[in-house]
């Protein structure tokens, strides 16, 4: 089968969240082919309707997968079909018009929808929806060992640390929590790190070099560097966003907080009096193997395409 990926390309590259899942549909036999849209704001991405109309026109595919609904508006006035689209965690978070359109859409229009969460899910108010979060590299996110992580990513071994898993600059991902929390710890041997500008190779050993991996957004679909950290047995500390209870369900040594600083700090304290230690993420998330996600897809993608 031939799949063509549709997402955006305005940071320059393809998503690793978008890549990773189509690098799991290739170990199916299947060929993914990426288109990227580029340019942002309703001009930028109307340009890219009729750059994919000829793309379409030109090429031959099996199905077509939209990520994010902007990128799926893109493929459906250029005529994608069969259209799957991928429901991402800010898409349901827009505004009462923009779920009244996703609604129509995906009721009428888009072949078959998918939602990273339950929670989204429900902001969608559509009951038959399927819910299918991202899967997890389990050969890629793996537990290290510490000295080796700490070497790679050059950090002091005489240190404990805390790492924030997100850009700070999103306003989303709420850095300044994190900030408020990690000064009332007031703790000089412990530093906080953020997961920024890292390479995709280097993420890992960022996860195995950490006591402790902190996010504390505003909001969040199906957050994958909660699954990631998991994989790599990782203790967490999150805010309760999305499916991450769900999802940690009764790990040890992780922690789900409400939005106050104080209990934010309290919980990390919890985790950084204790020795550097392990959870047993790994096991609870082994639903959440990339490989179970990709044979889902496969099926959908071969029931569409009869």
């Amino acid at each position: 089968m031939r799949i063509l990926f549709v997402s955006s390309g305005n940071s320059g590259k393809i998503s690793p969240i978008v890549l990773a899942q189509g690098e799991s549909l290739q170990q199916f036999g299947l060929e993914v082919v990426y288109f990227t849209i580029q340019g942002k704001g309703i001009q930028g991405y109307t340009k890219n309707i009729f750059k994919l109309r000829k793309f379409l026109k030109n090429n031959s595919f099996d199905c077509i997968h939209a990520h994010f609904v902007l990128s799926a508006l893109v493929a459906t006035m250029a005529g994608a079909k069969p259209l799957v689209v991928s429901l991402m965690g800010s898409d349901t978070a827009k505004g009462a018009w923009h779920i009244r359109l996703t609604r129509f859409l995906q009721a009428r229009v888009w072949d078959f929808t998918l939602v990273k969460s339950e929670k989204m899910k429900d902001d969608l108010g559509v009951p038959d929806i399927l819910v299918l979060p991202n899967g997890v590299n389990f050969k890629h996110f793996r537990p290290i060992n510490q000295k080796e992580s700490l070497e790679t990513v050059g950090w002091s071994p005489e240190k404990r640390y805390v790492l924030f898993a997100s850009n700070p600059s999103r306003p989303e991902k709420n850095y300044a929590l994190a900030l408020e929390a990690f000064s009332k710890l007031n703790m000089p041997n412990l530093v906080m790190k953020t997961l920024d500008q890292v390479p995709f190779d280097q993420v890992p050993f960022y996860y195995c070099a950490a006591d402790v991996v902190l996010l504390t957004s505003h909001r969040e679909g199906s957050p994958n560097v909660i699954k990631e950290a998991m994989a790599c047995n990782r203790p967490i500390v999150v805010t309760d966003v999305g499916d991450v209870k769900k999802v940690l369900g009764q790990t040890a040594h992780c922690y789900v907080v409400d939005g106050k600083a104080e209990h934010v700090a309290a919980a990390v304290k919890k985790i950084v009096d204790l020795p550097y230690i392990s959870t047993n993420g790994r096991d609870n998330i082994q639903w959440l193997n990339q490989e179970v996600v990709a044979q889902k897809l496969v099926e959908i993608y071969k029931e569409l395409s009869r």
